[in-house]
């Protein structure tokens, strides 16, 4: 048996691997895309990039409904659009154990909001694990198999940014040979029409008291002693590491791994051991509420935040302990704001958006980075796929706008859902401009495959979506291509196609610059003796641009050489983009 240093996220699809897995369907999202990335490295797995996680969802369940044990992986906020078939998978049950890996963002480090997925587990009533490291994302993968198989049940396991980006010692073992579980038809058991599912429910409350007596035996939830019982923690996930580091063994911890459902006769018993009982957990106060149903009044909330992450700093202070904690910095870091990366295709298309006063509908992805100055583009952004639908619902009740009104999308994004709202706009007939940013990848997450690229996650040649077939087929008319790195050909068209007086789609096409594959020109140079320190340049905010000695300077090490700041110079001290090879 050997050891090796894993991310928590690599670690669980190490789980995946030795669990006998065979089917892995996931959306990528930040923390949770390496899951479904290592699992891929994998011979004896079969992983895919799917649309959406509610398709990723329902195929793992029809791999599970085939007798093979699956996973789907997503973020938290991808949970929302997997929720339809998470409610009456509850209800189904699997055929083969079946897992939803989702993961957290407290902190909101890549997301829109910081929800805490465990309400899904309650609300679903599906049992859900919580690991604090990598070793237990691993055994808490294999684990999660086992009690979906045993309690006929698909199992959440629930990952964070901090456990599923932090490294630590894993021990690697063989793959178990998990027999494929026999198909029978069974149209009680998964056709959920009103007849069958008033009868399962019943059922699936019998399976939470069920997983509640099994928690109550298994060291799943720990005891872990300590030497003075002035304090009891009950903690999970990375909470428990602050509060072991804060205090290491001075009090008792109940540490909770089976995070719902939540044990009754464990937590009473520790509680009746300790004088003041503690509830550390991030976002919103779960186990300290179970708590209260149990009779018990402990200190959770009224000390802690149901705000952003902890800390270890954060844990001391709250107990008035001054202690020094390793590896943080004391002094306050210069702000980092972020922008889009030198030579993003974007960048040229908020440029025009921006200057004529255009209203934007934004979407999720990285060039939502537009709503960043210099451009302030952007006018809102809500999730994935509501630019399209909400551009269609603004141009409805305020036509006279629509003349000035767009959504941008990406293309993995428009795949994502945007798809449907454009669809919507076809049939009801808005008057709406919809501008496809496709930079041939999905960027935001680190380059993963989409539907549109034509190359699946294994690097395999795939069927691949012509965008412009697509909009033409659902009704649209209107599908005009551009380069964003013509600033005045794009503006016209973005021009023309809000003049006109139907539905159209503008699909903004250049790859991300940070494709390996993209060849580019090369850095350019100003010309300081023509240069006047007019800052026009700057006024398209791109990092490899700066003012030195009033003078524009450009830094040869970030510089793609699109050559967007070469169209703002009346001066012609910035030279404008010579095509690469392979453009």
């Amino acid at each position: 048996m050997s050891k090796k240093l894993m991310l928590g996220n690599e670690a669980a699809a190490r789980g995946l691997y030795e669990a006998g897995c065979e089917f892995v369907s996931s959306y990528p999202g930040t923390p949770s895309t390496e899951i479904t990335e290592f699992a891929a490295k994998y011979d004896d797995i079969y992983a895919e990039w799917a649309p959406n996680e509610k398709v990723a969802m329902e195929s793992a369940f029809g791999a599970s409904f085939a007798g093979k044990r699956s996973f789907c992986g997503m973020k938290h906020v991808g949970l929302n659009v997997a929720a339809d078939p998470l409610f009456t998978l509850s209800y189904t049950g699997v055929n083969a154990g079946l897992i939803i890996g989702v993961a957290d963002d407290p902190g909101m480090h890549s997301s829109q909001n910081e929800q805490d997925s465990r309400h899904y587990a309650i609300a679903s009533k599906v049992p859900m694990l919580e690991p604090s490291d990598s070793a237990e994302s691993k055994e808490y993968t294999k684990l999660a198999f086992e009690l979906s198989e045993k309690f006929d049940t698909p199992v959440i396991l629930k990952m964070c940014t901090r456990v599923a980006h932090c490294q630590g010692i894993v021990e690697l073992e063989d793959r178990d040979v998990v027999e494929d579980v026999e198909y029978v038809k069974d149209p009680q058991k998964y056709i959920m029409t009103p007849a069958n599912a008033i009868k399962k429910h019943p059922l699936v409350e019998e399976r939470l008291n069920k997983l509640r007596e099994w928690a109550e035996g298994s060291d799943i939830n720990r005891i872990e002693e300590g030497t003075s019982n002035e304090y009891g923690f009950i903690t999970s996930s990375t909470s428990y590491n602050y509060v072991k580091e804060v205090f290491g063994d001075k009090y008792p911890v109940l540490k909770i791994g089976l995070i719902n459902p939540l044990p009754n006769n464990t937590i009473l018993n520790f509680a009746s051991k300790v004088n003041n009982l503690v509830v550390v957990e991030e976002l919103d106060g779960i186990i300290e509420t179970h708590c209260h149903t149990l009779g018990l009044k402990p200190i959770g909330k009224d000390k802690f935040t149901n705000l952003g992450e902890f800390s270890q700093t954060i844990v001391a202070n709250a107990f008035g302990i001054k202690k020094e904690v390793p590896f943080t910095f004391k002094e306050e870091l210069p702000a980092r704001p972020p922008a889009l990366c030198a030579g993003c295709p974007h960048r040229g298309i908020f440029y025009v958006l921006h200057n004529r006063y255009i209203t934007v509908h934004g979407d999720i992805g990285c060039y939502t980075l537009g709503a960043m100055p210099p451009l302030n583009a952007l006018d809102s952004t809500v999730c994935m796929g509501a630019s399209v639908s909400g551009l269609h619902g603004f141009n409805k009740v305020a036509p006279e706008r629509a003349n000035n009104t767009v959504a941008v999308i990406g293309d993995s994004t428009f795949m994502h859902s945007g798809v449907t709202g454009l669809i919507n706009i076809a049939y009801n007939e808005s008057n709406s401009t919809v501008i496809i940013l496709d930079n041939s990848i999905t960027g935001m997450t680190g380059h993963q495959q989409n539907p549109t690229t034509g190359i699946n996650l294994k690097g395999d040649p795939a069927g691949k979506v012509c965008l412009e077939d697509l909009c033409k087929s659902i009704g649209i008319k209107r599908v005009r291509v551009i380069d964003p790195y013509d600033i005045k050909k794009s503006e016209q068209v973005i021009i023309d196609e809000l003049d006109a007086d139907e539905p159209s789609v503008i699909i903004s096409r250049r790859p991300c610059a940070l494709l390996k594959n993209v060849k580019h020109p090369g850095p350019i140079k100003c010309d300081t003796e023509k240069c006047v320190g007019c800052k026009a340049c700057m006024r398209i905010g791109c990092p490899a641009i700066s003012m030195v000695k009033d003078k524009a300077f450009i830094d040869e090490t970030l510089c793609v050489g699109c050559g967007v700041c070469g169209q703002m110079c009346k001066m012609g001290a910035l030279p404008l983009r010579k095509e690469a090879d392979n453009d």
